[in-house]
């Protein structure tokens, strides 16, 4: 087995954890929001599924194409979500739904990218 192949088999891993994630976020908005931050405003907890959905989209396309180019737009996508959490964070009923909502998707855009396939470099292109 190559460097590349465990790279991508990393890949694929981190991606179907978050894909699971997001399925469990999808299908359990509620169990997931009552066991981990009860404190979220009933009328806030749409977003839950929501998230939930871009997760199961972004991980299932990084499982589909697990290269090093899906694999830095998810991370961006994420970077993005956990900055978005920042504000969030600050504000007591939605303190703990942020912090860890923003903690994963940090965690995501740090590890994904250090363990993914490297990408491919073009030869004979004459750019250095």
């Amino acid at each position: 087995m190559t460097v590349d192949d465990r790279r991508r088999r990393l890949t694929r891993l981190l991606s179907g954890a978050g894909a699971v994630w997001g399925l469990t976020l999808l299908a359990a908005p509620g169990r997931v929001v009552d066991a981990l931050c009860p404190e979220l405003p009933r009328s806030r907890r749409w977003a839950v599924p929501l998230l939930g959905a871009r997760l199961v989209v972004q991980h299932g396309a990084v499982l589909a194409v697990p290269a090093a180019r899906t694999v830095r737009v998810g991370s961006g996508v994420d970077l993005l979500h956990a900055a978005s959490m920042v504000p969030l964070a600050r504000s007591a009923p939605y303190r703990r739904a942020a912090v860890i909502s923003g903690a994963v998707a940090a965690g995501y855009a740090v590890l994904a990218p250090a363990v993914a396939p490297r990408p491919e470099r073009r030869q004979g292109s004459g750019r250095r």
